[in-house]
């Protein structure tokens, strides 16, 4: 029986309530209540039936191989989750269409118990059985991630999520304030204590790590990628550990070219030692809503202890991740003597020691 005739099997049990008759003879009576108990329960026997089917290779069978497939999805599903938050997530990541059907599933098989804790790999458009499967019976992976040279937090939550290791809420929620080590000082008006200190590069998660166990991971390999060296040439310019960041970071996000790295360390720090506002387009970028190639005046005058057009100084913290280049070009600022740059539509920096020399520039590759 298909679900057609299922329809028109209710229509019927319906008909028979409406028809009921109470001046009816007892024995008339007595045969409509026959006929809806056997109408509703065959009823729900086929429906049994149905779901039975729908869901025996669940029960019976074991969960799809996805290795190999295109458009796969990665799925972490942490300690407490229930079946409504698992349903949310996968329909989120376009695993399945409807929450509903998931949990239609989850209830019908018993599994409420059943999920097991860690990343899943899964694949688009699955059938809600097929993704319970994997979800109860299959293996949780390690995953592999790598988070590029520039990165700030929230977009390292986001991929991070994207690629199932946590959850983007929690990793961004325990960024605030998380810090193992000292040099991580902590600011009043600090966005996040874990910014500019996640080293970009590329991990190997394990399918059961928490967002503090990722962030351990990361800021323990910045603290190893910070050379004896590094930390001796940053005490001789008498620059704090977080001072460097700080300035990698601006660097790290003002550079396309590596060539160009030591030069803009050059403008920056020349600009500090003069006390001049830094003026750095990437630290409004930094607190704008929405990234753009071109800021305007309007943005110039955000409120916000992150603009370096209207605060003097380093911002209160890094603004991104920076990488070995970018360090390195902290520490060993160029031999140049210029106070101004500005890039072109292909990245590329033009350099000036006057500020009409540089309105000139602007005008020639803007």
């Amino acid at each position: 029986m298909d679900f057609k005739n299922l329809q028109d099997s209710l229509k019927d049990i319906v008909t028979e309530f409406i028809s009921y008759d109470s001046k009816a003879s007892a024995e008339e009576i007595s045969r409509k209540k026959r006929n809806i108990i056997i109408a509703a329960s065959s009823v729900m026997v086929v429906f049994v039936l149905v779901f039975s089917v729908v869901f025996f290779s669940f029960m019976a069978g074991s969960p799809m191989d996805v290795e190999g497939k295109k458009d796969v999805v990665y799925v972490h599903v942490a300690k407490g989750m229930s079946s409504g938050d698992i349903g949310k997530e996968l329909e989120k990541k376009g695993v399945i269409s409807s929450t509903t059907s998931f949990w239609l599933a989850t209830k019908l098989n018993g599994a409420d118990s059943k999920f097991k804790v860690g990343t899943f790999a899964l694949t688009k458009n699955m059938s809600a059985a097929d993704a319970l499967s994997i979800l109860i019976n299959g293996k949780t992976v390690a995953v592999r991630v790598t988070i590029p040279e520039g990165y700030g937090v929230k977009e390292i939550a986001k991929r991070l999520d994207e690629y199932g290791v946590c959850n983007e809420k929690d990793f961004l929620k325990a960024a605030k304030d998380y810090a193992p080590y000292d040099y991580m000082e902590k600011h009043n008006n600090t966005v996040y204590r874990v910014e500019g200190f996640l080293f970009p590069d590329t991990y190997d998660f394990a399918n059961d790590a928490t967002a503090e166990d990722v962030m351990k991971r990361m800021i323990d390999e910045f603290d190893n990628k910070l050379t004896p060296d590094m930390r001796k040439q940053a005490a001789a310019r008498n620059i704090s550990i977080y001072e460097l960041v700080n300035m990698a970071s601006l660097i790290e996000k003002e550079a396309r070219y590596e060539e160009d790295m030591p030069v803009i360390s050059q403008v920056l720090w020349k600009r500090l030692n003069i006390s001049m506002p830094l003026q750095s387009d990437a630290t409004l970028q930094y607190v704008m809503a929405e990234i753009k190639e071109d800021v305007s005046i309007a943005d110039t005058k955000i409120d916000s202890p992150y603009n370096s057009y209207q605060n003097y100084g380093l911002p209160p913290g890094p603004i991104a991740s920076p990488g070995l280049k970018a360090l390195q070009a902290a520490l060993e600022p160029s031999a140049t003597d210029y106070l101004y740059f500005v890039a072109d539509r292909e990245g590329r920096n033009y350099y000036s020691n006057t500020y009409d020399e540089h309105l000139a520039k602007v005008a020639e590759v803007r």
